[in-house]
């Protein structure tokens, strides 16, 4: 057996090899530097877009400026129609709304025009619409005259809840019942209780009229105790229903012989349905 003696050749050095290297460093640092590429990114899209927006936004207004006017007159109202008027005039409806020349349609508040309307004593009830793309309707409820009522030597003409309508002064309408003993200062405040008293007035006209023709005139100073006057004949009603004292009285009226509602030989000047089971006639001069 021979055993070589002879030295193996030494390689030459070389650059060291670290064994013990972090290999996971590298990734970090190239994590690291991707995040930073990643902002920067970011934040140049954002300025990007920043930019873009406020261009976009300075040629919206330097649009809206240049075609502002346009878009105005393209809205602007044009046509008023009014609807619902017959004692009232048109005129008078659209100056109560009180439109601007050159008002847009879409800057119209429907409600504060109606408020302004139904301010006018003859209008119950307005309602104001915007028809596209330059009409704007109005429609009012008038309020119907009822009856003439008369305060201290004046007449005035009211709706059938109370309301006044006009002042008539010294002129008069037959076609409409007449109401006395109201209180004027509570007339035209329209305070509840007088309107009360008034609306007990057309009643009582409407449930006589339906059997005796002729203008009714009703004292209402006491609505407990309405006193109506008709072809020279006073009868006076009581707290209960008008209309049941009003049945009482006509079924015993065929046995009211000197009764006469022709005009002549009036034998009965008075008639009392105040009391539930009786009716008290009182008889005056022919």
């Amino acid at each position: 057996m021979r055993f070589s003696l002879k030295k193996r050749p030494v390689e030459p050095p070389g650059p060291r090899r670290n064994q013990w290297k972090d290999l996971h460093g590298e990734s970090a640092i190239q994590k690291v530097s991707r995040a930073k590429r990643v902002r920067r990114l970011m934040f140049a899209r954002r300025v990007a877009w920043l930019a873009g927006a406020t261009l976009f936004i300075c040629f919206i207004m330097g649009a809206v400026e240049y075609s502002g006017p346009i878009f105005q007159h393209a809205l602007e109202i044009q046509t008023i129609t009014v609807e619902g008027v017959h004692h009232i005039d048109k005129h008078k409806v659209i100056e109560l709304a009180q439109i601007k020349p050159g008002m847009p349609l879409h800057h119209v508040i429907t409600t504060t025009l109606e408020e302004r309307i139904a301010s006018h004593p003859w209008i119950k009830q307005a309602e104001v619409s915007r028809v596209p793309l330059h009409e704007l309707r109005i429609s009012v409820i008038e309020r119907k005259p009822a009856v003439i009522v008369r305060a201290e030597s004046q007449n005035f003409l009211s709706d059938d809840e109370g309301h006044l309508l006009t002042r008539l002064g010294q002129a008069d309408d037959d076609a409409f019942p007449l109401v006395t003993g109201i209180d004027l200062q509570g007339f035209l405040q329209g305070a509840d209780p007088v309107r009360r008293s008034i609306i007990s007035g057309i009643e009582l006209a409407r449930v006589i009229g339906q059997t005796i023709e002729g203008r009714l005139q009703v004292h209402a100073e006491n609505p407990a105790n309405l006193v109506a006057f008709i072809q020279g004949i006073r009868f006076q009603f009581g707290e209960e229903a008008l209309g049941e004292q009003w049945k009482r009285f006509q079924r015993v009226k065929p046995t009211l012989r000197p009764l006469n509602f022709d005009g002549e030989r009036r034998g009965v000047s008075e008639v009392d349905l105040r009391y539930d089971n009786r009716i008290i006639v009182r008889e005056g001069g022919g």
